[in-house]
């Protein structure tokens, strides 16, 4: 095939639902050699943030010389962002080629989407021979195709509700399924909160004889007041380190970066070498994009710094309750500004009154609009959401496009204009804005 081409086999497997389960991805890993067995990988899970501590944990890792895989979901504009080696996306001859194996080993069986993705992931890493590879889940755990694997170590950030339509309804529920990744004896680093979620997950970790490692008691950060953007870290082995580099906006990103840094320390432990020189330089040079993800572009969408002739873009993928709480704390925060335009679309599927009534009181316009995907809210849906006093100041538009010009034209140069609500609005926003992510070849 060729890139073209295994691309849209790739998204033709769309059509095949959602299916939780190992059974078909353990068969069909084993037609394939089963590329997974000696693949020293990481398996992160949890609600939010585990693409933001991937991304950190790899950069660390990558800094100390290590030639590291990570493999997430989902991805903004090009499928290709999924896979990456030291921040190096997967070539389009590697995906095509990759691609092309699975298909024929298939010979017409059916996996999903996301099945097949992750087979890609896992027979890239274990041709490039990965000293590791971190891998994210992509829904719950315990039935997530990337749970084949026997991990170094499990990280699950947080639990809160999302997907309950195949979660469970509950917070232990929920709880339950992320806690399906922790393996006998496998060490368990964690930022759960002190609720019926970290009570489900110590007892999975007891069962399984699995250390297991709590932020905020094992091991703490916090601010550091003495610089902006950087925070203090007291470890597991009682190992503090000061005024390390956040390069990542928002408060919640401490926590974040803990995990990846207490993982390092569980490295250490098993014999590998990351300095604090290599923890230093990874942090410093973290990127997620369309996660909090600020800057300021002129008119024809060229990145700049010049206040008064410039738009200034806020980017986040907040979709369920707990990121869009942490999308108001940062906007409360850290985001200065005159007025907040809110350019917001969301899944039809998801808790929509929720994640509005918390976010849209901060906002002075509000911009509905529908991003390119069957699930799509309409803007009527989401109007007849938001609070009855707010729906008098809503503007509908039919595409993300019109949602970007109509906020261009009412923002001044001291205004925020916040695209949120949906990974897939973001993408798409980014895309327009900014291009893609991935350069051909």
């Amino acid at each position: 095939m060729s890139y073209k081409q295994a691309w849209k086999f790739l998204d033709d497997l769309q059509f095949f639902k959602i299916k939780l389960g190992l059974d078909s991805m353990n068969t069909f890993l084993a037609r394939l050699g089963n590329p997974h067995h000696d693949l020293p990988c990481i398996h992160i899970g949890g609600t939010n943030g585990k693409g933001s501590v991937g991304a950190t944990l790899s950069a660390i890792l990558s800094a100390a010389g290590y030639k590291t895989g990570f493999y997430t979901s989902p991805h903004l504009s090009s499928v290709r962002e999924r896979f990456a080696i030291n921040g190096c996306y997967i070539p389009e001859t590697d995906f095509a080629r990759l691609i092309s194996n699975i298909a024929e080993v298939l010979d017409g069986d059916q996996i999903t989407y996301f099945e097949c993705t992750t087979t890609l992931a896992l027979l890239w890493f274990a041709e490039q021979n990965v000293d590791f590879a971190i891998l994210e889940v992509g829904m719950g755990g315990r039935l997530d195709a990337t749970n084949v694997v026997t991990p170094l170590l499990s990280i699950i950030t947080n639990v809160s509700m999302d997907h309950e339509q195949y979660l469970g309804d509950t917070l232990e529920h929920v709880a339950r399924e992320k806690a399906g990744i922790i393996k006998p004896g496998v060490a368990v680093v964690t930022g759960v909160a002190a609720d019926d979620s970290r009570a489900v997950i110590a007892k999975q970790a007891r069962d399984n004889k699995a250390p297991l490692y709590l932020y905020g008691q094992d091991f703490t950060a916090a601010a550091d007041h003495k610089a902006p953007a950087a925070f203090d870290y007291t470890g597991i082995n009682g190992q503090q380190l000061s005024n390390l580099p956040l390069a990542m906006k928002g408060h919640y990103q401490i926590s974040n970066a803990s995990l990846a840094l207490a993982a390092v320390e569980l490295l250490n432990n098993k014999g590998y070498t990351i300095t604090e020189d290599d923890i230093a330089t990874g942090l410093a040079h973290t990127r997620w994009p369309g996660r909090l993800e600020s800057f300021r572009l002129t008119r024809d969408n060229v990145v700049t710094e010049d206040v008064e002739n410039s738009f200034h873009f806020l980017l986040d993928g907040a979709h369920n309750p707990a990121g869009v709480a942490a999308l108001k704390k940062a906007l409360e925060d850290e985001f200065p500004r005159d007025r907040l335009i809110l350019l917001w679309g969301a899944m039809a599927d998801k808790d929509l009154p929720t994640t509005l009534a918390e976010i849209s009181p901060l906002a002075d316009v509000i911009i509905f609009t529908s991003p390119r995907s069957e699930r799509s809210a309409t803007g009527e849906q989401l109007k007849e959401c938001l609070p009855t006093n707010l729906r008098l100041q809503v503007i509908m538009t039919d595409s993300v496009q019109q949602g970007i010009d109509k906020a261009k034209m009412i923002a001044g140069g001291e205004d925020l204009i916040c695209i949120a609500g949906s990974l897939y609005l973001v993408g798409e926003a980014r895309q327009i804005l900014r291009g893609d992510l991935v350069e051909n070849g």
